[in-house]
């Protein structure tokens, strides 16, 4: 566990000249909130900008040709691969957070209401955009590169789209269910929680195993 944290640390690090570029990035989607008059689509636009940032680290490294670095570290290669995941749900869960401090104070101001079910919807949906992108777009980045691995990243809007698109063709009598759970807060936050788990799970698995197949 020290030696993932000291991955994460270092990761910071590369990053730190960067903070006022991700701080600018945390805060425009206050904008688009604003303008809009939805929290939804203030933490949704939110989510999806601070996951671009992602590829910072892997630009940076390929950058400074670190990767003989990286490579005498006495920290095991699926060490390194965790510390960059922790890293950027860091990054996530920073940006969700401000935004969601941030945002509703701006649209009540603006005279919006906006009440803890909001709120929950909001955080749950930008959570689940932020894992959607992060997770196809890391194991392409350890893949591809930062240039080419940006690819990735036009991945999880199809796979959005399509879900949107499956989601209107469910028969309304079959989907009390799923009324039920996007009734309740606490349902939405845990069903959003467990597909996280689940996809970071698959996708720190696939980079792992990228980078092990690199060094054989």
């Amino acid at each position: 566990m020290s030696n993932i944290w000291k991955s994460v640390k270092l990761d910071f690090s590369l990053v730190r000249p960067y903070v006022k570029t991700i701080c600018f990035t945390m805060v425009l989607p206050a904008a688009f909130a604003a303008l809009n008059r939805s929290l939804q689509t203030g933490i949704s636009f939110a989510m999806c900008f601070i996951a671009m940032t992602s590829g910072y680290t892997f630009s940076i490294t390929e950058k400074n040709d670190m990767e003989r670095l990286y490579g005498i570290l006495p920290v095991r290669k699926s060490e390194l691969v965790v510390g960059r995941y922790v890293f950027i749900i860091i990054m996530g869960l920073l940006a969700l957070i401000f935004s969601l401090i941030a945002h509703p104070v701006i649209l009540r101001s603006l005279g919006e209401t906006v009440n803890a079910f909001d709120i929950a919807c909001a955080a749950a949906t930008g959570i689940l955009l932020f894992a959607l992108y992060t997770v196809f777009q890391l194991p392409g980045y350890y893949k591809y590169g930062s240039i080419k691995g940006r690819v990735f990243m036009y991945i999880p809007v199809a796979g959005f789209l399509a879900t949107l698109f499956l989601v209107t063709k469910i028969p309304v009598g079959s989907s009390g269910w799923l009324i039920t759970v996007l009734s309740s807060p606490v349902m939405l936050i845990i069903l959003a929680a467990v597909f996280v788990v689940i996809m970071y799970a698959v996708s720190i698995l696939v980079s792992v195993k990228i980078v092990k197949g690199k060094e054989s």
